[in-house]
């Protein structure tokens, strides 16, 4: 394979002609209801840089929503996936085991926090893991409430879109939903009615109350919660928020699930989020940035909350393909070897310069958060009112496109723009990419 040259390049207009007649196939095959952010049609991914079919080079500022952390072809990855492939590519774990699973959940076991004894069990998606952490914390507390969080994402299966806050696009006109699913408020510092500073105590005593008189503690089998809320707008829970949770949950045996699936695998500047205020999880579910690029997924947790479930209750045909168990093994091999938590930390403190410097000038930058190369920035009508802005956020996201970056929006009120570059992105790519956006300010 030949390395993608890591500069933006522009040879037609995007989407170009061949993208174009790529989409008109799509819409003739492919079910309306999946969307694309853009859509230009990919036929190279290599460290920050997307080359199309009609020969652009564009920044990538996405990473396929936080999953090409290592690159869309890191060696490490295509050499133990290839390896793989010319081995077997499926027996199903639950029919004739393979050492590949063993070694990711070893793996896992070693790289979540906490020194207890720690078993995993290997799904295909995000979902499923969420799903399968609901599974587990209810045969081993035996009580049913779950308890999540407003702004907060789990996916689109049924059980996970009851999770899910947001409605649109994710749970619109698909319910009936799953029961005893509760939702309570989180710290948002930025919208907090009484300030940024009081927001993690208020918030986790509004919450906790909630749960003690809405639910009573003694009948929730799981509280679960994102670190850093991804699709709710890379929102931080304000400091004390997320101790004061847990200390709750430890209290009542209630199960604590981190759900990291987009802030996990060295996103935030270390292996998962909850670390930076020491929370030590009961359950973690990770996905997208484990497995470089394929379809991956696993519950970590408790030894003895993970061997609640009764044999034979967990699994899934496809569950920790061995494929996509050697591009894990090859995606943490990386993510050591090039020390990607400190790339994470130094994306971060150059975006946020140049994205502070960029506030100073435009007052709808709200708000500027996340850690690592999870970085967001909220858009408002004004900085005294923080009417949220979504029309900012799509044309700003437009504009970007039009000059060859690509950046995603999120936020349950679709205001924020937010950006997750591969963690191998070079700076000058990265500066390159930030001088787009600002051009794009300038211009919207």
């Amino acid at each position: 394979m030949t390395a993608v040259p890591q500069e933006r390049k522009l040879v037609t207009a995007i989407p170009g002609p061949k993208s174009q007649e790529l989409q008109a196939r799509r819409l003739g095959a492919v079910a309306g209801g999946v969307g694309s952010v853009l859509p230009v049609f990919t036929k190279r991914l290599d460290g920050g840089i997307l080359e199309d079919v009609d020969g652009n080079r564009l920044i990538d500022f996405g990473s396929g929503i936080a999953v090409t952390s290592v690159g869309g072809s890191a060696e490490a990855v295509v050499r133990r996936a290839t390896a793989q492939l010319a081995d077997f590519t499926h027996t199903c774990f639950m029919v004739t085991p393979y050492e590949g699973y063993v070694e990711v959940c070893e793996a896992l076991a070693e790289l979540t926090p906490g020194d207890h004894a720690k078993k995993s069990a290997l799904f295909n998606s995000g979902a499923e893991a969420v799903e399968n952490a609901v599974k587990i914390a209810r045969a081993y507390t035996k009580r049913q409430a779950v308890v999540v969080f407003d702004h907060g994402y789990h996916g689109r299966t049924n059980l996970t879109m009851a999770l899910t806050a947001k409605n649109m696009p994710y749970k619109h006109g698909f319910g009936p939903f799953a029961p005893e699913v509760y939702r309570v408020p989180v710290a948002y510092g930025y919208r907090w009615p009484t300030g940024a500073e009081n927001c993690g105590p208020e918030a986790a005593a509004q919450a906790i109350d909630q749960i003690t008189k809405q639910i009573g503690a003694e009948n929730v089998a799981a509280i679960i919660i994102e670190p850093v809320l991804g699709e709710g707008g890379f929102i931080e829970p304000a400091k004390g928020f997320l101790p004061a949770i847990v200390e709750f949950a430890n209290d009542n045996g209630i199960v604590f699930v981190a759900d990291e699936i987009q802030s996990g695998f060295c996103r935030t500047g270390q292996w998962f989020a909850c670390e930076d205020e020491g929370i030590v999880p009961d359950l973690i579910t990770t996905a997208k940035g484990i497995a470089g690029g394929l379809p991956l997924a696993a519950v970590t947790g408790r030894a003895e909350i993970m061997d609640a479930a009764h044999a034979g209750g967990l699994g899934g045909t496809y569950g920790g393909n061995p494929v996509a168990c050697a591009g894990a093994l090859g995606s943490i091999e990386t993510m050591k070897e090039l020390d990607l938590n400190a790339k994470a930390k130094e994306i971060e403190s150059l975006m946020k310069a140049r994205l502070s410097a960029m506030q100073e000038k435009y007052e709808i930058i709200g708000d500027i958060r996340g850690r690592g190369a999870m970085i967001a920035i909220e858009l408002v009508k004004d900085p005294a009112s923080k009417t949220p802005n979504p029309e900012a956020a799509a044309a700003l996201a437009k504009a970007c496109h039009a000059e060859g970056v690509i950046v995603l929006t999120c936020g349950t009120y679709g205001n924020v723009l937010r950006f997750l570059p591969p963690l191998v992105i070079g700076e000058d790519l990265l500066n390159e990419g930030l001088d787009v956006i600002e051009a794009a300010f300038a211009t919207v």
